[in-house]
């Protein structure tokens, strides 16, 4: 008897997953890619009737926390949805076989589906010594990316350390770790960082691909403009208490108790481009500075040192436009771009202390763009992937007595 075609809806059914489950699940995917409503149930006929896509999943110089954050993921949840839609071939963390077995379902899926299966990528490869670092069933794993990665569909790079090496890359590390889109620069990788990435960006690229048979726009670093395209500062539910002036001092303090902005504490959301704010974490519940700790910028180029010490304010007053781009801020365009938008309280004013002893500083009008100027629109020529980092940071700026200064 020939088997029953397979069907995502019909395997939803015996899940126990309500079609309006999944078509709540399809609407919020619609959001996340920053899509119009009546996009639900175009995403809803795709994945109901898309073929499953065999996927191989290589893990390197890595702590798993991508995966873990994977197969935590829900509404409904990952096995429910990716993991029905995709046809997982190759995990070394959720597979049954082990060894030589578990290598030969690698070989065997790359064999069969020539250009055909999507291939992600977690963790850094490290190459000094030959790769000696990281070795899988005999390989080294650089030599591994190269196979897989060189023969697949496209390549998803998830977590900052398989964007530009991450944690391992970082200076002093002895491994000479980098990431994947350095690594096989002729293939196609769509970069998801974050320590971890959110589990939402990579379920969302995954649909989009189902949707449209396309991954979605990139970057110059390859990161999809539907989760880093925006500003996280511009999306921070704190944002209006720094147009206001009202900073957490001192964790713990009045203002840090009453959700005021943590960028005197060393946030880095004014130079970071990601969706936390709108994807969140945990089940959506929560993120970084939502649960009252600044954003350290995992998901910038070479974040361990460009934006560390993590707990220091950044050097120059974050006054951004609106429309600021992640090429513009990465090719060190922030200082352009600021002089033509409001410094929002941290200009050289006097300091006015509320009862509290907290500071109330008066903010400042917008400046309109120069005649002629393009007000922060328009990227500059693309760059290689991991492209130039952010603008390094540096001390805090001085602070006399009862003034503020720039």
């Amino acid at each position: 008897m020939e088997p029953e075609p397979w069907s995502l809806q019909k395997l939803l059914v015996e899940r126990g997953v309500s079609r309006r489950t999944f078509l709540k699940f399809c609407s919020g995917m619609a959001a996340v890619l920053a899509l119009p409503p009546s996009f639900g149930p175009r995403i809803a006929r795709a994945l109901a009737t898309a073929p499953r896509i065999p996927l191989i999943w290589l893990e390197g110089q890595d702590c798993a926390g991508n995966t873990e954050g994977f197969l935590r993921a829900s509404h409904p949840t990952a096995a429910e949805i990716i993991l029905d839609t995709l046809s997982v071939n190759y995990h070394e963390t959720i597979m049954a076989p082990a060894g030589t077995a578990a290598e030969k379902s690698r070989t065997d899926t790359m064999a069969a589906y020539p250009k055909g299966y999507i291939a992600v990528v977690e963790g850094a490869i490290p190459l000094a010594d030959n790769g000696v670092y990281c070795a899988i069933g005999g390989q080294s794993f650089q030599s591994i990316v190269q196979q897989v990665c060189g023969n697949a569909l496209a390549t998803i790079a998830v977590g900052t350390c398989a964007f530009d090496g991450g944690l391992p890359g970082a200076n002093g590390g002895p491994t000479g770790a980098i990431g994947v889109s350095q690594f096989v620069p002729n293939a196609t990788v769509i970069n998801l960082p974050g320590c971890p990435m959110n589990v939402q960006n990579l379920t969302a690229t995954i649909v989009y691909y189902l949707t449209f048979n396309s991954f979605p726009a990139t970057d110059s670093m390859g990161r999809p403009l539907f989760a880093y395209g925006q500003l996280l500062h511009d999306q921070c539910e704190r944002r209006a208490h720094f147009d206001a002036g009202e900073y957490v001092l001192a964790w713990g303090d009045q203002g840090h108790r009453q959700g005021w902005c943590l960028y005197k504490m060393g946030c880095k959301g004014p130079e970071t481009f990601a969706n936390c704010p709108t994807a969140r974490f945990n089940d959506r519940t929560s993120w970084p500075v939502k649960s009252g700790h600044g954003c350290v910028g995992c998901t910038m180029p070479a974040f361990w040192d460009q934006m560390s010490p993590f707990y220091r304010r950044l050097t120059n007053p974050p006054g951004f436009a609106v429309d600021v781009t992640a090429d513009q801020v990465g090719l060190g365009l922030v200082g352009v771009v600021s002089g033509l938008t409001v410094l929002h309280g941290v200009a050289s004013y006097a300091r006015a202390h509320s009862s509290d002893g907290h500071e109330i500083v008066p903010t400042v009008e917008p400046l309109e763009p120069p005649e002629g100027g393009n007000g922060g629109h328009g990227a500059p020529p693309a760059t290689p992937p991991g492209g130039p980092p952010v603008p390094p940071t540096g001390s805090a700026a001085p602070q006399s007595q009862g003034k503020e200064v720039s």
